[in-house]
């Protein structure tokens, strides 16, 4: 089963958008079946089988999460991010703004899916192999 300190060193390696797949890929490896991770403060919490799980403690301050979700901002920033133009704690302060409070990445279906503070689906997508 994974580690904290396994998923920090993946983790650690992702400096943009762009790195998303290959990290996926490498806690999919480690055994990882899906996590959350939260936009206000940055803790996520990891899942594998047989109710194994690790978290991630927060990694900053909490951020506010604005309660009216701008879709459209979102996919632009989203997409600006996955080219590798922005960087994580960038991205971050972005979904807080356009009113992301969390995402879930299922490793089996390989989507992440994007969520407002109610709880509502604002954006599902595939993630690409590496």
């Amino acid at each position: 089963m994974f580690t904290l300190e396994q998923i920090q060193t993946a983790h650690g390696k992702v400096k943009s958008g762009a790195d998303f797949p290959a990290y996926i890929k490498e806690i999919k490896d480690l055994g990882v079946t899906h996590y959350e991770a939260y936009v206000s403060d940055g803790h996520i919490d990891y899942h594998g089988t047989d109710g194994h799980g690790v978290e991630v403690p927060a990694k900053y301050e909490t951020l506010g999460v604005a309660d009216q979700v701008d879709q459209e901002e979102f996919k632009t920033q989203l997409r600006a991010h996955q080219q590798g133009k922005t960087d994580y704690p960038n991205f971050i302060r972005m979904c807080a703004k356009t009113g992301i409070e969390k995402w879930i990445i299922l490793m089996e279906d390989m989507t992440c899916t994007y969520y407002d503070k109610a709880g509502h689906t604002v954006l599902v997508e595939i993630i690409p192999q590496a």
